[in-house]
């Protein structure tokens, strides 16, 4: 069974980066991700937070 990401942001890149900024200031590395045309999203690996990607307003990047 999968669980459900613990937070979903919309984005508008196939690239996005993630730095687990949370609130407590406990973050992560940050590292760069890549966002499939398949699934339409990416999760991080280290905080699981989940880039979706808004197919109506998405770059014109690879």
């Amino acid at each position: 069974m999968k669980l459900p990401a613990p937070e979903e942001v919309i984005v508008t890149s196939r690239k996005v980066a993630c730095d687990g900024n949370d609130a407590a200031g406990l973050g992560h590395p940050r590292v760069w991700l890549a966002i499939s045309p398949d699934t339409g999203f990416v999760d991080c690996g280290y905080c699981d937070k989940r880039f979706v990607l808004d197919p109506n307003h998405v770059d014109a990047d690879h």
